[in-house]
């Protein structure tokens, strides 16, 4: 069977062989007889490129386009009865044997031709349309996730009497939240000056407080992590690297907190885990994941006055 690839080779050839054979019939044309020529040259090439579309589809398995009507140019001209395999043969055939008469014609003097091309271009044009028209639809009817969540954050607040302190969204709110907890229930950040720090900086000693934790307490999240323990450490420690729950687990150990982590209609508690005479102040955050642009983000959650 014919593979595309050898077949685009044919068809090539019998374009290039056929174009050479109707450029020597125009050029012998007089100018009493070049109207019938050029219109007859213009049959012959619209009857290889119908054959050819024919022999795409079959080999593609899509339906075969229609042929178009042709025009009767003259009795004496032949169709071609050769294989697909000798198609520019036959249809050289048929121009040899071709006598020159005056066509039917007409208005503009030319047979009218489709273009299937534009044709199936607006077929794709108006599919397309309609198919970006139909997710529009499915879209409008699906529920918004941001109203869903913040609504169910607000159902929250209430009813364990709290109230939002809005946190800077960025790779910092995790540790600026836990840093305005800790300093509502009167717990010091560490022994770095936070006076010296303002307040949207606490952030920093918090960062260094996870670090040194999590790098004196290997165990507990080696198991956890994707990379390293110590460029883990480096990341939290030195740059704006997202914490997330094993963050919140060491600073709930180093400063002997449970940290209650609202969201989406669901509360998240991580105790310290520490026995000691002294009960665990209890600090609380809100959990976001389609409010901000940026992703993720935790706020700061202090008791309503």
């Amino acid at each position: 069977m014919e593979t595309l690839e050898e077949m685009q080779t044919r068809h090539r050839k019998e374009q290039k062989d056929l174009q050479s054979r109707v450029t020597q019939k125009k050029k012998q044309a007089t100018k009493k007889t070049r109207k019938g020529v050029n219109t007859e040259c213009g049959e012959l090439e619209r009857q290889l490129k119908d054959k050819q579309e024919q022999e795409r589809a079959a080999l593609s398995g899509e339906p075969a386009p229609e042929a178009e009507t042709i025009p009767d140019l003259d009795e004496s001209v032949e169709e071609p009865t050769a294989p697909h395999t000798n198609g520019v043969n036959g249809v050289s055939k048929a121009l040899e044997n071709t006598t020159i008469s005056e066509p039917a014609a007409s208005e503009d003097g030319q047979p009218r031709k489709r273009n299937r091309a534009k044709e199936r271009l607006a077929r794709r044009a108006a599919e397309q349309e309609a198919a970006v028209e139909e997710a529009k639809k499915e879209a409008a009817n699906q529920p918004d996730k941001k109203t869903v969540e913040r609504n169910k954050m607000l159902a929250q607040f209430k009813e364990k009497g709290l109230v939002e302190k809005g946190i800077r969204p960025d790779g910092h709110c995790l540790f600026n939240a836990v840093a305005d907890q800790l300093s509502q229930v009167g717990i010091p950040l560490g022994a770095e000056s936070e006076e010296e720090l303002r307040e949207d900086q606490r952030y920093k000693v918090v960062r260094k407080a996870a670090a040194r934790y999590m790098e004196g307490h290997p165990d507990d999240f080696v198991a956890w992590l994707d990379e390293p323990l110590d460029q883990h450490v480096e990341k939290i420690r030195d740059t704006a690297e997202w914490g997330g729950h094993l963050e919140l687990l060491a600073l709930a150990k180093t400063y002997n907190v449970e940290i209650c982590v609202l969201q989406d209609g669901i509360a998240q508690t991580i105790e310290p885990d520490q026995k000691g005479s002294k009960e665990a102040e209890k600090i609380w955050l809100a959990y976001y994941r389609h409010n901000f642009e940026l992703g993720e983000h935790y706020n700061s959650l202090r008791k309503a006055p």
